[in-house]
């Protein structure tokens, strides 16, 4: 159970516009994550209720709870109660047609887009299970 950090930059909300549980990631506007996969602006340090002033890590390491088990080395993005969960592989979809273009041999870049989970970080020790914490490295 990780319970050690290195924080190099933190954000500070001066108000939470939702509750927000400790070591659990936030959105830009200072919600608590409700979203699986959704973009991550920090990970809060302690919990806040409604209107309540909370300070998030951005960047650097932060311990974050678990919402399922992972190993180490794993990278990370949200679940939809702002818990960390091993990242899934973008991959074709079921039934869905791979197709041949001159972009896919290379001659073009691809530019644009959003993928669609976002990143947090990779994780720096492995996860028993949800409700683990666990030390992260987070990315941008």
């Amino acid at each position: 159970m990780g319970q050690q950090a290195r924080d190099i930059f933190s954000l500070s909300f001066p108000v939470a516009p939702s509750a927000v549980s400790a070591y659990r990631g936030v959105d830009f506007t200072g919600a608590q994550i409700t979203v699986a996969g959704a973009k991550c602006a920090g990970i809060a340090k302690r919990g806040a209720a409604i209107g309540q002033p909370f300070d998030a890590v951005c960047l650097g390491t932060a311990v974050i709870e678990a919402g399922a088990a992972f190993a180490a080395g794993v990278p990370l993005a949200m679940d939809a109660q702002g818990r960390v969960v091993a990242a899934t592989a973008m991959a074709i979809a079921a039934g869905a047609v791979a197709m041949l273009s001159v972009a896919a041999n290379g001659a073009t870049d691809l530019v644009g887009g959003i993928p669609p989970q976002w990143v947090v970080g990779d994780s720096l020790e492995a996860a028993a299970g949800a409700g683990s914490f666990v030390e992260v490295l987070l990315s941008r």
